[in-house]
C-alpha cells in the first residue's frame, strides 16, 4: 500500500508542478494545436494552445513508479515494466505524429496507415514478449486464456493471442484519441478507470493462489506491482488535469491518448480482466461506437448521418451543450461503468 500511495503521490506532484514549465518551453517553440476547419466553430479559440502534454503524462508516471520501488526497494516486476514499454512505444508513434503536425502547421501528421502499423508494430512487441518470462509458479505476464473478470477455461494459441491484444491495444489507444476532443475529457474518464484498477490489482493480490490458496483465487502475475503502476497513472492524469481542464492551458496530443490507452489496455490484459475493460472504459467504447456508426451509416445510406458529428461529444457541441456541461455529464457515464465494472468483479467472487 506505502508503494500505491507513493506512486500516485510523486506522479501527482511531478505532473502538477511540470506541466506549466512544459506549456511555457512549447509555447516558446511554436508547438501549438491546430483546429480543424469542419469541427465547432467554438474550438478555434483552442488554435495554438501548446500540444504535446503527454510527454508530462508518461515521464510523470514513469517517474513515480520508479521512485516508489526506489524508496521502498521493493524490486520492479516484468509486468509492469512491459507495460510502461508498450507505453513509451506508442507515446512515441504519438509523439512523431504530433511533431509532424507542427511542424508543418497542419491537422494531419502520420497517414492512419502509418500510424496504425506503428501501434501494431508496438503492441505485437508487448503481446510475444508478455508471453515469455514466466515466474517460478510458471505464470507469464499475459495469459493464454481468454479473461473477463478473470482467466477463463477459453484457451487460445500464441497466434491468436497476439492477434487479441494488437486489437485490444488498437481499440483502446484509438478510443482515448478520440475521446481526446473536449478539454479534459479523456484525462478524467482515464483517472476512473486507474484507480479501479488500483483496487482490482490490490484485490487480486490478496486472493492470489500464492498468498491464499482457494477455489477461488486468483493466478495473476504480479498484481499487486500493477496496482502500483496504476497509481502512478492516475496520479500523473490528475497532476495534468488541473491546467488540461476547460479551459485547457496544454492538450495532451497524440503522444498522450495513445500512450493512456496503451496504458489501459496494458494494464487490463496484465491484470486477466480483457472483456472487463470494455464495461470500466464505458466511455470511450460508446465514443468509438459513435464513430463506426457514422462512418458505415455514411457509406450505406450515399452519404447520410446518424450524428450531426463524430465523434459523440461533438454532436452534443453542435446540439448547443457547453463544453463544460458535455465533460461532466460524459464524466457521469464514465464513472458509471467503472462502478458497473467493479461491481461485476467482486460480484463474481460472491456468487462463484
Amino acid at each position: 500500500m506505502r508503494g500505491i500511495l507513493l506512486a500516485g503521490g510523486i506522479s501527482a506532484l511531478f505532473a502538477f508542478f511540470a506541466t506549466p514549465v512544459l506549456i511555457k518551453f512549447l509555447a516558446k517553440k511554436g508547438f501549438g494545436q491546430f483546429i480543424r476547419e469542419d469541427g465547432p466553430t467554438t474550438h478555434h479559440i483552442k488554435r495554438g494552445t501548446p500540444t504535446m502534454g503527454g510527454l508530462i503524462l508518461i515521464s510523470a508516471s514513469t517517474l513515480g513508479y520508479g521512485l516508489s520501488h526506489l524508496i521502498t526497494s521493493i524490486a520492479m516486476t516484468t509486468s509492469a515494466l512491459l507495460v510502461l514499454g508498450l507505453v513509451i512505444a506508442l507515446g512515441f508513434v504519438g509523439f512523431i505524429d504530433d511533431y509532424l503536425k507542427v511542424a508543418k502547421k497542419r491537422s494531419l501528421g502520420l497517414t492512419a496507415r502509418q500510424k496504425i502499423f506503428g501501434q501494431v508494430v508496438a503492441a505485437s512487441g508487448f503481446a510475444y514478449a508478455g508471453l515469455q518470462f514466466p515466474d517460478r509458479d510458471g505464470l507469464t505476464p499475459i495469459s493464454t486464456n481468454l479473461s473477463t473478470v478473470r482467466d477463463t477455461s477459453i484457451k487460445l494459441s500464441i497466434l491468436l493471442v497476439i492477434i487479441w491484444v494488437v486489437f485490444m491495444v488498437l481499440g483502446t489507444s484509438n478510443g482515448v484519441n478520440l475521446t481526446d476532443g473536449l478539454d479534459g475529457l479523456a484525462t478524467g474518464a482515464a483517472v476512473m478507470v486507474f484507480i479501479a484498477f488500483i483496487l482490482i490489482g490490490v484485490w487480486e493480490f490478496g486472493q492470489s493462489c500464492a498468498v491464499s490458496p482457494g477455489l477461488k483465487c486468483y493466478n495473476v502475475r504480479d498484481p499487486l506491482d500493477l496496482a502500483v503502476l496504476a497509481a502512478a497513472f492516475a496520479g500523473a492524469c490528475g497532476g495534468f488535469l488541473w491546467w488540461n481542464a476547460s479551459p485547457a492551458k496544454i492538450f495532451m496530443g497524440d503522444v498522450g491518448s495513445l500512450a493512456l490507452g496503451g496504458a489501459l489496455a496494458g494494464i487490463a490484459i496484465t491484470l486477466r480482466i480483457q472483456l472487463l475493460l470494455a464495461v470500466l472504459g464505458f466511455l470511450f467504447v460508446l465514443i468509438t461506437a459513435s464513430v463506426i456508426i457514422q462512418v458505415a451509416y455514411f457509406k450505406i445510406s450515399g452519404g447520410k448521418r446518424v450524428f450531426k458529428m463524430a465523434p459523440l461529444q461533438h454532436h452534443f457541441e453542435l446540439l448547443g451543450w457547453g463544453e463544460v456541461t458535455i465533460v461532466i455529464r460524459f464524466w457521469i457515464i464514465a464513472s458509471l461503468g467503472v462502478a458497473a465494472g467493479l461491481g461485476l468483479f467482486y460480484a463474481q467472487w460472491v456468487v462463484s
